[in-house]
C-alpha cells in the first residue's frame, strides 16, 4: 500500500488497472457479511441485487473513470431509502411500512457515482442512541469481539467496515453517531459540517433525528481515504497536500477526569503525533462545555418528536420504551423553553467559534470509554459519551475520528465549512500513523 492510498484508494487503483472487477470486489465483500454474533450487521441486503449493481458499475467504468467511488462496495445506514427495500430506521414500526418507492438522494448519489451498495445497516432505533443496543432487531455486536457493542447509532455501518463487508459505510451523526462507533471499532470517521448535506440536497429520502444537528458522513478504515470518500459523496475538492504546521488546541486535562486508561493513552499519543509532525500544540479550558447536554437534549427531543408525530399520531409507544420516553419528553417541551434553549445554543456556538481565533483545529477524545460491554448496564453511558461529542454537535463543526489502539479515538475538529482543510490534514496524519 502506498503512503498516499488507503484501502479504498488501493481498490480504486486495482479496478482501474483491471486487476480486479467491481463484481469480484462485491462478492468478496458480501462473503464476509453479517459475521457478528447476532448476524445483524445488515437489516436488509440482497446479494443478487448487489451483483447487478456491480455489473452496472463495470459497464459504466469508462464514463465514471473520474469518480472516486466507482466500484467500491459501501454500506448504507437504514435511515435512507433504497428503492425496493424497506427503510426501518431501526424499528419494527417503520419496517412495516413496506419498501421504498424510490432512492433517497444519498443512495442516488452513490449509485450515480458507481458505488456498489452492499445493503442497509443496523442502527440504534430512530438513530436515537449511542450504544448500538436495539430491542427490535437485537444489539449490534462487534464482528471481531462478540463481548463488545459497536456503539451507535451507525452501529451496522461500523460493523460492516470492521468485518470487511464494505470498504466504507454511510452514516449520520447528530450527537456522535459516526464518531463514537468509529472509535469503539478501531476505525476512522468523518462527519461533515452542519448544513453541507442540505447544500448538496442529500437529505431527501432520509429519516432525520433532529435537523438542527443532523449531518452525514462516512465510517472507514484508513485516514488516507478521507478525501476520496468526501469527494465522492459531497463533491468536496481536497488538496493533495496539507501544511503540517497547524495550531492545535487540545482540551485541558481538567475535562478528562472520567477517561479510561486507553482513552488517556490516546490523548498522549495524539499530542505526540501532532507535535512530532510540526504542529504547535496548546490547550483550552472547557468548563463551560458541561452545559452542552442540557442545551442539546431538549432541542433534539422536540425536533425528533415533531418528525415522528405524523406517522404515529403522537402515540410513541410503538417504539421501544426508552425511545418512546425520550420522544414524549421532547413533545412536552414548551415553546418558551425551546426558545431559551435555542438562545443558549447560539451563545454556545459563538464561544466554540471564538476558539478558532487561537487554533486551526481542536482535539479531544470521542468518548471517555473505549469499550461498551455487551449486556452491561449502560444507563449512564449515553451521558458519559455525549459529554465529549455534543459540544461539537452544538457548534456544527466537521470532525474526523482519529483511530487509536484499544477502541479509543480522538476527535479532530475544524471550523464550520473548513471540511477540505480538515480532510487534507487528516489524510496527512494517516500517512504518519503507520
Amino acid at each position: 500500500m502506498s503512503d498516499r492510498s488507503g484501502p479504498c484508494g488501493e481498490l480504486r487503483a486495482k479496478l482501474e488497472r483491471r486487476e480486479t472487477t467491481s463484481l469480484r470486489a462485491a462478492e468478496e465483500a458480501l462473503s464476509r457479511a453479517n459475521r457478528n454474533k447476532g448476524k445483524n450487521v445488515y437489516l436488509a441486503r440482497d446479494a443478487s441485487w448487489t451483483a447487478r449493481e456491480a455489473k452496472n458499475a463495470e459497464a459504466r467504468a469508462t464514463d465514471l473513470s473520474r469518480s472516486s467511488l466507482c466500484g467500491l462496495p459501501v454500506s448504507l445506514k437504514d435511515c435512507f431509502d433504497l428503492e425496493g427495500f424497506p427503510t426501518t430506521a431501526g424499528t419494527r414500526f417503520y419496517a412495516g411500512k413496506g419498501p421504498a418507492e424510490r432512492d433517497s438522494a444519498v443512495a442516488a448519489r452513490l449509485r450515480a457515482q458507481g458505488a456498489v451498495i452492499t445493503g442497509k445497516t443496523h442502527l440504534h432505533p430512530l438513530a436515537y442512541g449511542i450504544t448500538g443496543e436495539n430491542p427490535d432487531f437485537g444489539d449490534c455486536l462487534q464482528p471481531l469481539d462478540e463481548a463488545l457493542l459497536t456503539g451507535g447509532s451507525t452501529s451496522g455501518g461500523a460493523a460492516s467496515v470492521q468485518e470487511g463487508s464494505a470498504v466504507a459505510a454511510i452514516g449520520t451523526d447528530t450527537g456522535g453517531s459516526i464518531r463514537v462507533p468509529a472509535a469503539l471499532c478501531g476505525l476512522a470517521g468523518y462527519r461533515a459540517s452542519i448544513g453541507l448535506a442540505h447544500q448538496r440536497n442529500l437529505w431527501t429520502g432520509g429519516v432525520h433525528l433532529a435537523q438542527s444537528f443532523d449531518t452525514l458522513g462516512w465510517i472507514f478504515r484508513d485516514l488516507r481515504d478521507a478525501p476520496l470518500l468526501a469527494t465522492g459523496l459531497f463533491g468536496i475538492a481536497v488538496a493533495d497536500t496539507a501544511d503540517p504546521r497547524m495550531r492545535i488546541g487540545m482540551v485541558a486535562r481538567s475535562f478528562l477526569g472520567d477517561s479510561d486508561p486507553q482513552v488517556a493513552a490516546a490523548v498522549e499519543a495524539s499530542k505526540e503525533l501532532f507535535a512530532s509532525n510540526g504542529a504547535k500544540v496548546g490547550s483550552f479550558e472547557a468548563d463551560d462545555w458541561e452545559e452542552a447536554i442540557s442545551i442539546y437534549a431538549p432541542i433534539q427531543g422536540s425536533e425528533a418528536a415533531a418528525i415522528h408525530r405524523p406517522a404515529t399520531g403522537g402515540d410513541f409507544t410503538c417504539f421501544p420504551p426508552r425511545i418512546a420516553e425520550l420522544l414524549a419528553r421532547g413533545a412536552a417541551l414548551s415553546e418558551e423553553d425551546l426558545r431559551k434553549c435555542r438562545e443558549r445554543h447560539a451563545a454556545f456556538r459563538d464561544r466554540v467559534d471564538a476558539l478558532f481565533g487561537r487554533y486551526d483545529f481542536l482535539s479531544l477524545p470521542c468518548s471517555s470509554m473505549s469499550r461498551l460491554e455487551a449486556g452491561g448496564d449502560h444507563s449512564e453511558t449515553r451521558m458519559r459519551i455525549l459529554r465529549y461529542t455534543v459540544p461539537l454537535s452544538l457548534a456544527g463543526t466537521p470532525v474526523v475520528t482519529l483511530p487509536f489502539a484499544g477502541g479509543a479515538g480522538m476527535q479532530l475538529v475544524a471550523p464550520r465549512g473548513r471540511d477540505a482543510q480538515l480532510l487534507a490534514y487528516a489524510a496527512y496524519l494517516g500517512t504518519r500513523m503507520g
